[in-house]
């Protein structure tokens, strides 16, 4: 049998430690594909996609690393800039990630996608993985529906980050979550 070819978004390294081992043993075809236009600053963007390569590297994967651009990142989210974490803006921003890999996938003959997000304990499963399946079947896509953070998930990403040395950030990522987190409010 054929393996299915899965593209797995990934918002970034220490996230993808536990879903892209588990995927790969579910026989998937697995690829990662890296979209960090919400990342800033650019050093940040730079360790983050550094950090998804090398992970890639050891489990000897192929990822997809996207093009630094935060135009259209920034247009869309600039509304809510004073929105607190978890909410339009952040919900704006998981669309636009799952978005792009959805398009990506589709026009690289892949035929099913999921993410790394639900392994966050910050970020509802239930939302992501209704955006996922929304954009999944805009693009004709098959959506895996999973909730990472199951069965001690985010622990063990920790656990396999500091194993393999991989660079961890402090905050979701977006310019706005890092002022919150400079100003000592909670991050995404």
């Amino acid at each position: 049998m054929e393996k299915q070819k899965l593209l797995l978004h990934i918002c970034c390294a220490p996230d993808s430690t536990v879903p892209w081992p588990k995927l790969i043993e579910e026989s998937y075809e697995t690829v990662g594909f890296f979209y960090g236009n919400n990342i800033h600053p650019h050093d940040e963007y730079i360790k983050r996609s550094e950090a998804v390569q090398k992970f890639a590297d050891i489990i000897s994967e192929k990822v997809i690393i996207t093009e630094y651009d935060t135009t259209h990142w920034l247009k869309m989210t600039e509304e809510y800039k004073n929105e607190p974490e978890r909410g339009k803006r952040c919900i704006i921003c998981f669309r636009l990630q799952l978005e792009a890999c959805a398009k990506y996938a589709k026009l690289n003959g892949y035929t099913h996608i999921t993410t790394t997000l639900t392994i966050s304990p910050h970020k509802s499963p239930e939302l992501i993985n209704g955006i996922g399946h929304e954009l999944a079947g805009k693009y004709g896509l098959t959506w895996i529906d999973k909730i990472w953070r199951k069965n001690n998930g985010f622990k063990l990403s920790v656990e396999q980050s500091k194993k393999h040395e991989i660079y961890r950030q402090n905050y979701c990522g977006c310019l706005y979550s890092k002022r919150k987190d400079e100003t000592g409010d909670v991050n995404g």
